[in-house]
């Protein structure tokens, strides 16, 4: 199996920038590409990623979306004075030129596939391109949205084209819906699009219609289009994490893909004056774990947006550092989605069920009388019958302030959910030592504790235990891996037990004696537990057949039983 991490980066793609006044435009700046690779350098990372040399794309490559004369309007832009570069900007929306845009988009395409090529290859399992120009809003005859080529579509047609792919996943994450790759797979069933946008009712750019819920597909590519509208600013960690548990991942892994696209754009993230949202860095860390057990690891993530450049490094980084498979931070902030998020979220589902079997049994249907619809109205009356400034006004006065306070609660928030990865990633401790050869290498193999060590620590919990050789061989195992993990001198680990719920219930009290204050126990299959869940510090999951439901009146205990449905398929599978 593939290892290793590509990061693929070149000064040059910030050889270009806006040369005259325009406020539309004059965030796109290429301190966003120099901050984030200067912050992968602060974090150590850059270092421990595998180098692959940027080159670039070419006419043919580029030709896989965009017409031959839209390629040769970009190509003139390169002896074009000020001026000229200012009437051909004028005739798209928002965009700009300059004379090295055309070399610049060449290499943001070249680098892009070059990724592919890495990933697919075998070279690397994943990486992260981060390019200049963005892609995801140019289409086959226009630039959009400071996008020139549209670096992932190119890529999904190449990597279609020269390695025969037949299920390719887009995620864009990027506030702005992507309709330049919408464009050009919306009929096409081999590429499933997958993009969350800020909305708000078609009044935030680019204000199309098509970007909306019911928006699925054409012909052949209907259910192959997943848009989720947000419909009002401030969505955080946790709408982000439920569109992602409630739409994309169960429509993702019943489409099975072989390579997965993430057009990553960071303008949904905290602080960005575009977006307006409050998802923190570690959210995007998540986010990029989920999507990592999908198409075998092989993952491609390529930059698109992010205007506040704290929070757009920090973001790139907890990316690189979740494909580099370090520990993720714990997610900050409330976990129960909003109402217009959720609304948002039954609306994707509703539209979708006729073409996902995982959506079949949806008994929801659309929401049409939306909670933020009526709030609009009410604002739209308030502009019109007031002199004072709307919030959204009010903003672009201090946004200068705004950009500070970011960057103040970045700086204290980064140092809070970090901490060093440790030095083992895995840990094992099983009953044969004969048998540790059949583990991977990078996995450590514990030894046995002090014999004298163990008995007093068992006694502990239970004095009769010390006499059962049996129960003390099991617990030193769950002693020997978890405390390494409590310790954070190992990421995570797996113990041997023949006395599966004594070792259970021991771990649990020794977490809580070490300090942790809430523990989630996933128990799969028949195991009797005796255990007090009414303080809220333990979340009990059990997977089983036996049905369980006298033990089922704590909201602390989730029970799933394991049963065939109507299908014929495991209930844990579905």
């Amino acid at each position: 199996m593939a290892s290793g991490t590509a990061l693929i980066y070149d000064d040059e793609m910030t050889s270009y920038k806006l040369l005259w006044d325009n406020p539309e435009c004059d965030i796109e700046v290429p301190e966003r590409l120099l901050s984030s690779y200067e912050q992968l350098k602060h974090y150590h990372l850059v270092e421990r990623c595998v180098h692959v040399p940027v080159r670039e794309g070419t006419e043919e490559e580029i030709m896989l979306v965009h017409s031959s004369e839209y390629l040769e309007v970009v190509k003139s832009t390169q002896t074009m004075n000020e001026e000229e570069l200012r009437r051909v900007s004028e005739n798209y929306d928002a965009v700009y030129f300059h004379p090295n845009t055309y070399r610049c988009a060449k290499l943001a395409v070249g680098a892009t596939l070059q990724l592919v090529d890495s990933v697919m290859s075998g070279k690397v399992r994943n990486g992260m391109a981060l390019v200049r120009p963005p892609g995801h809003h140019s289409q086959r005859n226009a630039a959009n949205g400071f996008c020139v080529f549209n670096n992932v579509a190119i890529a999904a047609q190449y990597a279609k084209r020269r390695y025969g792919l037949q299920r390719i996943l887009i995620v864009d994450w990027d506030v702005h819906h992507g309709q330049g790759i919408q464009y050009v797979f919306e009929e096409d069933p081999s590429v499933l699009y997958y993009s969350w946008h800020r909305y708000e009712h078609q009044q935030f750019w680019p204000l199309l219609r098509e970007s909306d819920y019911d928006a699925v597909g054409q012909g052949k590519g209907k259910g192959f289009n997943l848009n989720v509208p947000w419909n009002k600013v401030g969505m955080g960690n946790s709408d982000y994490l439920a569109a992602f548990f409630h739409v994309l991942l169960p429509v993702a892994f019943e489409f099975v893909p072989e390579l997965i696209l993430v057009s990553s754009g960071y303008d949904s993230g905290i602080g960005d004056p575009e977006g307006q949202m409050n998802a923190t860095p570690e959210c995007f860390a998540h986010l990029t774990h989920f999507l990592m057990q999908l198409a075998n690891g092989r993952l491609c993530a390529v930059l698109e947006g992010g205007y506040h450049l704290k929070s757009l490094s920090e973001s790139v980084c907890m990316t690189v550092k979740t494909l580099l498979r370090d520990p993720l931070p714990q997610i900050s902030g409330e976990m129960a989605p909003c109402l217009s998020a959720v609304e948002s979220i039954q609306n994707v589902r509703a539209a979708h069920k006729p073409y996902w079997k995982c959506l079949m049994y949806e008994e929801a249907t659309p929401l049409h009388d939306l909670s933020t619809k009526s709030q609009q109205m009410m604002e739209a009356e308030l502009i019109q019958t007031s002199t004072h400034p709307t919030a959204e006004q009010a903003v672009g006065t201090t946004s200068s302030d705004e950009a500070i306070k970011t960057d103040r609660f970045l700086e204290s928030h980064m140092k809070n959910i970090l901490f060093p990865v440790p030095p083992v990633k895995t840990a094992a401790a099983i009953v044969s030592k004969a048998h540790a050869h059949l583990l991977p290498i990078s996995v450590q193999v514990e030894m046995e504790m002090n014999a004298q060590e163990l008995k007093t620590l068992v006694s502990g919990f239970d004095a009769e235990l010390v006499k059962e050789e049996k129960a003390l061989l099991s617990l030193q195992n769950v002693v020997a891996v978890l405390d390494k993990i409590l310790k954070k001198k190992v990421c995570n680990g797996i113990a041997e037990s023949s006395v599966a719920s004594v070792s259970t219930t021991f771990a649990l009290k020794r977490c809580f004696d070490f300090g942790l204050q809430r523990v989630l126990c996933i128990v799969v299959g028949d195991m009797d537990l005796e255990l007090n869940l009414d303080d809220g510090k333990i979340l009990l999951m059990n997977i089983c057949q036996k049905q369980q439901t006298e033990k089922t009146n704590s909201k602390y205990h989730i029970s799933l039983n394991w049963k065939e449905c109507v299908l014929g398929t495991k209930f844990v599978t579905a």
